[in-house]
Formats: C-alpha cells, sequence, structure tokens
C-alpha cells in the first residue's frame, strides 16, 4: 500500500507518514468492533459514560504535545491552545443527558400490556472525521456513540493523522477496550469498499461535498444510515438596529479565525446601509490588525491555511473577483509572511455580487465579501441565495425580529448576535448541499441509536 504523507503547512515538509491498511486488515478491525460491541452495550451505562469522560481527562493530560501537534499538522496557531473547551463542554452536556435520553419510555404497564419503546445502539459507528477541528468534530460523534453503547472505528483526514492515534491513546489509558475504538489508517477506496459492505451501523463523515458524494454512492443500496456535514457558505447580516462595534468584532473574528478555515466561519456579510460604511471601515481595520506568521510564534493570530492547495482555492477567487470589479480593502504586502503557498494573507472585499465564486462557493479561507443592503428582504434573499445552509447570523437588537427572520432562512442553525459556535444543547445540522443528519443535543444520541418497540400482552 501507498504510504499516506502528511505534509505540515508550517515549513512543507513531511510531518508524519503512515501505511493505510489492506482491504483485508480493515475488514478484520471491523469485525473485531463487531464482536466486541455486544460486551460493551451490556455494561451498565454509568460505566460506560465514566470510561468515555476518563478518556477525555487523559486527552486533557497532553494537552501541550496536542497544541503543539495540532500546529504542525494544520497551522493554528499554538496561541490559541487546541480545541479542549468545546471537547470537554460537550463531553460534559453529553454525559448529563445520556440517562434520560436514552432510558425506555413507558407507555402503559397494566396487567394486561406492557408497551414500551428503547433506543438500541446501532453496532459499529464508522467516523470519518476532517482536519479543521480534528479534536471536535469526532467527539461529536465519538462520545455518543460510545456512551449509546455502540463501537467506533475513527478515520482521520490524512491532514491530521496523529489526531485519531492521540484519541486513542487516552481512550485506551483510561480503559475502553481497544477494540471498542479503533483508530485507523484508510485510503479511499479501501473506506469506500467498507461502507459498500455494510460494514457500519452507522458512518458519519464531516468534509467536502464531492466527499459526502463518494460516501452516498459508496453506501447506495445498503440502507446504512448517514450523517454527513458538508460545505457551508454562511452569511452574516448587520440590521438598521444592530451594535456595529460588536457585528465588526465577531463577524470579522468568524471569517478569519483558524486561518477561516471552520465550518461555521463567515464567508459572506449582508450590511445595512445605515452602517456600511463604518463596518467596512472596522472590518478592515479588524483584519490589518491580525498578524500571519509562523503558529509557533506567541504573537502570531493568523497561521498558514492547512495546505498550499486550499491557499491557491482562496487566491483564485479573490483573482477572479478583482478582475469582475470587486475592491480589496487589505494590502497583500502588509503581511511579508504570504508566500504564495500556505501563507496567505487575509483580503476584506467590497463591491462583490453573487456572479462571483468567492460569494458563491466555499471559500473555507481568510477571505470575506461585504455587500450593501437597504433593508431585510433584500438581506433574505441574498442569504437564501446560496447551495448551502449550515447557519446565519443575524444582528439585531429584538429576539422576535431574529427569530422571525431565521425561520425565513433556509439553514440549520439561526444566530442572534454571535457567530461560528455550536452549542452542545442544540442540535447541529444543515440543509442543502450542507448536507443531512444531525450531532449533538439529545438528538445526537438519536442518530448512534435506533427505536425498537416492545408490545408485550398478558393472556
Amino acid at each position: 500500500m501507498k504510504p499516506i504523507q502528511l505534509i505540515t503547512p508550517v515549513d512543507g515538509s513531511v510531518y508524519a507518514e503512515r501505511t493505510p491498511l489492506t482491504l483485508s486488515e480493515a475488514q478484520s478491525a471491523v469485525d473485531r468492533a463487531r464482536s466486541a460491541q455486544k460486551g460493551w452495550a451490556k455494561r451498565p451505562l454509568a460505566e460506560r459514560i465514566a470510561l468515555v469522560k476518563a478518556g477525555v481527562a487523559r486527552l486533557n493530560a497532553m494537552k501541550d504535545p496536542v497544541v503543539e501537534e495540532i500546529a504542525w499538522q494544520m497551522g493554528r496557531p499554538t496561541r490559541f491552545g487546541g480545541e479542549f473547551g468545546g471537547v470537554n463542554a460537550r463531553t460534559d452536556y453529553m454525559s448529563e443527558i445520556a440517562e434520560k435520553t436514552l432510558s425506555p419510555e413507558m407507555i402503559e404497564d397494566s396487567n394486561a400490556f406492557r408497551r414500551y419503546l428503547v433506543r438500541e445502539p446501532v453496532g459499529v459507528v464508522f467516523i470519518v472525521a476532517p482536519w479543521n477541528y480534528p479534536y471536535l468534530t469526532t467527539i461529536n460523534t465519538l462520545v455518543p456513540a460510545l456512551i449509546a453503547g455502540n463501537t467506533v472505528i475513527l478515520k482521520h483526514a490524512s491532514q491530521t493523522l496523529l489526531v485519531g492515534e492521540r484519541l486513542a491513546e487516552a481512550f485506551h489509558a483510561a480503559g475502553v477496550p481497544d477494540d471498542v475504538f479503533q483508530n485507523v489508517v484508510l485510503d479511499h477506496q479501501t473506506t469506500e469498499a467498507l461502507i459498500a459492505a455494510r460494514s457500519f451501523g452507522f458512518v458519519n463523515f464531516t468534509g467536502s461535498v464531492g466527499g459526502g458524494q463518494a460516501i452516498e454512492r459508496a453506501a447506495a443500496g445498503t440502507f446504512t444510515p448517514l450523517g454527513l456535514e458538508l460545505g457551508g457558505k454562511d452569511p452574516g447580516y448587520v440590521r438598521h438596529d444592530a451594535n456595529v462595534e460588536a457585528a465588526i468584532d465577531t463577524l470579522m473574528d468568524g471569517a478569519m479565525y483558524n486561518a477561516g478555515q471552520c465550518c461555521c466561519g463567515i464567508e459572506r456579510i449582508y450590511v445595512h446601509e445605515k452602517h456600511y460604511d463604518r463596518f467596512v471601515e472596522g472590518a478592515a481595520a479588524w483584519v490589518n490588525a491580525l498578524n500571519l506568521g509562523n503558529p509557533f510564534d506567541a504573537a502570531t493570530t493568523l497561521g498558514p491555511m492547512a495546505n498550499k492547495r486550499f491557499a491557491t482555492t482562496v487566491r483564485n477567487q479573490v483573482a477572479e473577483a478583482i478582475a469582475a470589479g470587486a475592491k480589496p480593502l487589505i494590502d497583500p504586502k502588509k503581511f511579508a509572511a504570504d508566500d504564495g503557498g500556505a501563507y496567505l494573507a487575509p483580503q476584506v472585499l467590497v463591491d462583490v455580487d453573487h456572479s462571483m465564486r468567492v460569494m458563491m462557493e466555499e471559500s473555507f479561507g481568510p477571505v470575506v465579501g461585504i455587500m450593501k443592503v437597504s433593508g431585510d428582504e433584500e438581506a433574505l434573499r441574498l442569504m437564501n441565495d446560496s447551495p448551502y445552509g449550515l447557519t446565519a447570523s443575524i444582528w439585531t437588537e429584538d429576539y422576535d425580529t431574529a427569530a422571525a427572520l431565521g425561520a425565513q432562512i433556509d439553514t440549520g442553525t439561526t444566530f442572534m448576535n454571535r457567530a461560528d459556535y455550536l452549542d452542545p444543547a442544540l442540535c447541529w445540522t444543515g440543509t442543502k448541499d450542507t448536507g443531512r443528519g444531525g450531532s449533538l443535543s439529545y438528538l445526537g444520541f438519536h442518530s448512534v441509536t435506533r427505536p425498537k418497540s416492545f408490545h408485550l400482552k398478558k393472556v
């Protein structure tokens, strides 16, 4: 098998290399997971929860090497300290609601009938995780899957090969059996073959639209449940009654954090004409204050993109938009670290429209376009003019207004006065080409379990 190489964006060198499993080896891993699942599910719920939380605690103990490895693997500055806040919050919440969510629902318990519903684990859960938030996105499914009594096979993105190894190391050290949670390295062909062979009770994939389509094709005819979180082009709308300063700070952070490589990052902004000039001025100033550089430098606030080919996509989108009449507000020369490769200067564009790729196709980089709008009607039309629907951010001073506008946006989550955030108590889901299914909240347990009914009669 051809080795899979992890090319670090820090200096372009090979940071890690792993040989993927053969199909036979991968099938053996699935067989071990299937054999271990019944015994794992028989353990008391409280025991499974305790082991999962212990695994996360072990991961927290690895914070220093994990933060350093993330910087080497995908370029996030070490000053931001990893993903532990979200990992811990999501683990704690899903653990807290597990007993209530997974408990049988009694419909009748009488001398004549006992009728009730239970939720059973689906068996072996397959997680295909992305590189941009490699721990958080895995935890979203890993924690509820294990708590619910499933075994898990994790395949991480080639850009973050070491993440799965760290997770397996932590969970195994905490007492989760080796066959209950397995980290594997697979190529695309073997991944698709396993899915086509109906190896899994549930497949969760986070990645590109093209990747999601490949997963769907592989699963065709197997009736395997899929959870797909795919592309995004999330909008922000600054209304006439918005707090402009707060909107600038949050929306620009949502556009630029993690070098713009966020599933729910802000990629397009619509500003009421009343605030447009002030917002544009503030947005440019906010971005010009960023410091592009080596992620190990404490002064760096913007690291390289995870791969130079990702940066090439953004450069091409920006160049095409400028050629079509867009105005760049940021002088790339101010960012000396821009090397034409993975290190990419951020950009804010005005005089953009929806004929430009930068406003319609996912950028997944440190660029955002800003358009002036006359009011709610125009903003709603533009926000909905997208093949994606993950989140939308509305800036207003009124709950009812935000709710009414959100009801008219084809999106998975509506935010008011915040952006680029996951609340573990709320379902993380999307519409259109963003995918299907949902994680987190009590519904996250529904994805990794199936309903089973008992209708018992006395004669």
